[in-house]
């Protein structure tokens, strides 16, 4: 068997020998157990999530794609999304005031540019977004905020988490102490922690956030706070903890009128189930989210979020059946979540990795190897 294919846990399990680390040593630094460590080697647990990935990397100091199997980066699916993020940074790194433009016209570009991060047509976001935030610069908090939080949801969706975490700040500071606009903010605070690996931090900032909401105040933001707040549970392993708080976040989801969600969580009954499966899988539990899976698929619900909310559970699905080694049925989620909205499948790392895993199958599953040449993964 060559290098390139062996199970990722074999490949951390030889890099962490050359470092000459022991399971111990490479636990403490990345701040985990030894018995996690070692389900990762022996491929009990999936490595199914770029940012540990990218995580473990930097402490065998090896480029993620070796740990990938890969030689070199492949190129990205879409360059014109990915080379566009130095516009975005160059554009929240001034702070020269612009001229305001008309309210009512920023206003318009701001709605245009949720439904085009709605439709996952992140291409198109990332040409536009140096602009809004230009114009935005010297708005009213009601569009600068929004603005922030559309900046930081695209970059998590790129792979760029730590300039995630800094849109998502600048939101909180555009917020001017306003209890709402800072819980939508810390949404998306939570979703760039969640992304860096820093799940605690993303726990806390949630809640506290959420905490700081009446009980009848923005609804839909406080279950999305709830929401975003499990998941990061789950990512610290906290099971009891991410339960309790997805059953609040249904109680609040039971009380939401349909269409009562001005600032475009895209909360209620649905979200909560899918985010039960998420759940599920960052705890390790395949075989709990397919079968949770497999419910929701027979709601209808579901199908009204946004393009890009389906697509990405459909990620997540993905990985929970690599989870439970069924490479078809991780095929087909990821097909399906092509079809749903191409860009979430072919710009995200996260979602590259999943491919590249599933790719690995001989003969890879039907379906997946065309994304796989599509995303650059294979010649």
């Amino acid at each position: 068997m060559t290098t390139d294919d062996l199970p990722i846990g074999r490949r951390v399990a030889r890099w962490r020998v050359r470092r000459r680390m022991t399971q111990q040593m490479l636990a403490d630094r990345l701040g985990r157990s030894k018995s996690w460590v070692d389900k990762v080697e022996r491929g009990v647990r999936t490595l199914d999530r770029y940012p540990l990935i990218q995580e473990i990397a930097e402490v065998l100091r090896v480029d993620p794609m070796a740990l990938l199997g890969q030689h070199r980066p492949p190129a990205p699916a879409t360059p014109q999304a990915l080379d566009g993020v130095d516009g975005i940074r160059a554009a929240l790194a001034r702070y020269d005031h612009t001229p305001p433009k008309p309210t009512d016209e920023v206003r318009r570009h701001v709605e245009h540019a949720w439904l085009t991060y709605q439709h996952a047509h992140y291409a198109q976001l990332v040409r536009v977004l140096p602009g809004l935030l230009d114009a935005t610069r010297s708005a009213e908090p009601g569009l600068l905020v929004p603005a922030y939080r559309i900046t930081s949801s695209l970059l998590v969706k790129l792979g760029e988490a730590d300039l995630a975490w800094l849109a998502a700040d600048r939101a909180i500071a555009a917020a001017g102490g306003d209890p709402v606009r800072v819980a939508t903010a810390a949404v998306s605070i939570g979703a760039a922690l969640r992304a860096l690996g820093r799940h605690r931090l993303a726990r806390a900032a949630t809640l506290a956030a959420a905490s700081r909401l009446a009980p009848t105040q923005a609804q839909a933001v406080h279950g999305t706070l709830l929401l975003q707040a499990a998941l990061a549970a789950a990512g610290c392993g906290d099971a009891r903890r991410a339960e309790e708080l997805t059953a609040r976040a249904a109680g609040i989801a039971a009380q939401v009128r349909a269409g009562d969600d001005p600032h475009r969580t895209g909360f209620g009954p649905a979200a909560v189930e899918l985010a039960r499966v998420v759940v599920a899988v960052e705890l390790g539990d395949g075989g709990g989210a397919v079968q949770r899976h497999a419910t929701v698929m027979q709601r209808e619900a579901w199908r009204r979020l946004p393009a890009e909310h389906r697509a990405a559970y459909l990620v997540d699905v993905a990985r929970a059946y690599l989870q439970i080694g069924d490479l078809r049925g991780a095929a087909r989620a990821l097909v399906e979540a092509d079809a749903v909205a191409p860009a979430e499948v072919r710009c995200r790392p996260s979602a590259r990795t999943v491919i590249a895993e599933v790719a690995r199958g001989h003969p890879a599953p039907a379906g997946v190897a065309r994304l796989a040449t599509l995303v650059g993964l294979t010649r």
